[in-house]
């Protein structure tokens, strides 16, 4: 299947919106001139960081054994392996445009999808960047009671969803097969 065929509609959406942001640039609409700043904005606040991403996670794949990271985010690695997957996912910086990657390369490496599901929902809720900026706003004690509620249920919902897809032999998408059929 050719790349054209496999990708047609995302290629559609993305023509489409080039058209609408050029068609507003050029007719001087503020809608679509705003949109397609904050799109090239946006661009370019990922060209800048994703490439570092991608160089720590080969970095990582290279120099991080696979039986270290299954040996404390594996299966037989218990509570505590949660425990690592948010301490993990409150160092991550870059919003979880850069988590997801980190988080497939955890998953390759031997991490079970429920500690994976951990990261990814740590990496939502509670980076220390974010944490820091909703302290000096809403206030330690705000701060401090959200964690005390979102971390259990981050745990506890992460440890059910990883557990049901376990038991169903879920398996993540490979780069090789597309997923859905196409």
């Amino acid at each position: 299947m050719t790349f054209l065929k496999q990708h047609r509609y995302t290629l559609g959406l993305t023509a489409v919106f080039l058209l609408f942001v050029g068609v507003s640039w050029r007719a001087g609409q503020a809608p679509g001139r705003q949109m397609g700043e904050s799109f090239l904005s946006f661009l370019g606040n990922m060209l800048r960081v994703l490439p570092c991403v991608f160089i720590l996670i080969g970095l990582f794949d290279v120099w991080v054994k696979r039986a270290t990271v299954e040996k404390h985010l594996g299966h037989g690695a218990g509570v505590v392996s949660y425990v690592w997957a948010l301490l993990l996912a409150g160092t991550a910086v870059g919003g979880l445009h850069v988590a997801f990657p980190i988080a497939h390369a955890l998953h390759t490496k031997g991490a079970r999808l429920g500690v994976v599901l951990a990261y990814l929902a740590g990496a939502a809720i509670c980076r220390v960047p974010m944490t820091l900026f909703e302290a000096s706003y809403l206030g330690w004690k705000f701060t401090l009671v959200r964690f005390a509620v979102s971390l259990p249920l981050v745990v506890g919902t992460s440890a059910l969803l990883g557990a049901w897809f376990e038991r169903r032999d879920y398996a993540l998408p490979t780069l090789d097969a597309p997923a859905g059929g196409r």
